[in-house]
């Protein structure tokens, strides 16, 4: 069985939830999905933009999910976007689905992952200022971030010699210390490591071209140093059809890629095929 919440009731997650339910490729398989929210209640928040009562209605549904986990009754988890202003606004200390799912399993470690079919990126630190990424980046975390990505691709998606692209942080992966010594500090003693171990990683390189070799075949998957870099070409590639994968949980979960786009909550414009996608995903993962 699979979870899936309704997110934030003013954003478009519960359009895009009903719309993949009606969905074709959905259908076989909505005997499996357990939806977590009434729908009764969407209406009762206004449309487009941050209430407590949405951040409330997406809270508690999470709490939910995590219950239901908890007890067997379901074993994979799709969640539909929230507002963290929203559940901040409601009173809870939030800062994102995968953080709260950390504490509620208390699991240690996790890697924020989006997957398509032509291009796999791993995020090394997650919603962090630019400015203070290279304060908060650490060999440790990135040799996790790897490895974490390299079993996951092994277990899940069944690639026996998983081929791993390690970007550098500065332009040009430092230019050999021109342009910053983090690839020689930091991340290349964390790629050397992990080699150890998984012999296909490599790195640090250039994040202007790791990408475009990754879509062509050369790795089956990027570990980016910060969140712009791994998802400005993830959703270039893949905004209506990538999904993000929470590695590192006791159970699968999945998301959209895009956020609540208030702007067009209400308006019957959402497009489902990320949803789509999650929910689909989630199911083989956990099979």
């Amino acid at each position: 069985m699979i979870g899936i919440t309704l997110g934030d009731p003013s954003g478009i997650g519960p359009e895009v939830v009903e719309k993949a339910l009606r969905d074709k490729r959905i259908r076989p398989i909505r005997n499996q999905l357990r939806i977590i929210g009434d729908f009764r209640q969407v209406r009762r928040v206004p449309w487009g933009r941050v209430s407590a009562a949405a951040g409330e209605f997406a809270y508690q549904n999470l709490q939910r999910a995590v219950s239901l986990w908890r007890s067997g009754e379901i074993h994979a988890l799709v969640t539909a976007p929230v507002s963290k202003e929203a559940i901040v606004t409601a009173g809870y200390p939030f800062k994102g689905h995968t953080e709260f799912l950390e504490e509620m399993t208390k699991t240690k470690q996790t890697v924020m992952f989006f997957a398509d079919e032509k291009l796999k990126v791993a995020l090394v630190t997650r919603h962090v200022p630019l400015k203070k990424v290279d304060q908060v980046l650490t060999a440790s975390l990135i040799e996790t971030a790897i490895r974490i990505t390299a079993e996951s691709l092994k277990k899940y998606w069944k690639i026996s010699k998983p081929r791993i692209g390690v970007c550098g942080l500065n332009p040009h992966a430092g230019e050999g210390g021109l342009f910053g010594d983090e690839e020689k500090r930091i991340i290349l003693p964390a790629v050397h490591k992990i080699q150890k171990k998984f012999a296909g990683v490599t790195g640090p390189l250039a994040g202007d071209s790791v990408f475009y070799h990754a879509f062509h075949g050369r790795y089956d998957a990027v570990v980016a140093m910060y969140h712009d870099q791994g998802l400005a070409p993830f959703k270039l590639l893949a905004y209506d059809t990538g999904v993000n994968v929470t590695l590192g949980l006791p159970f699968i979960r999945t998301s959209p890629d895009h956020g609540t786009a208030f702007d067009i909550a209400g308006k019957n414009k959402a497009n489902p095929n990320s949803m789509i996608e999650a929910v689909l995903l989630a199911r083989r993962l956990s099979q």
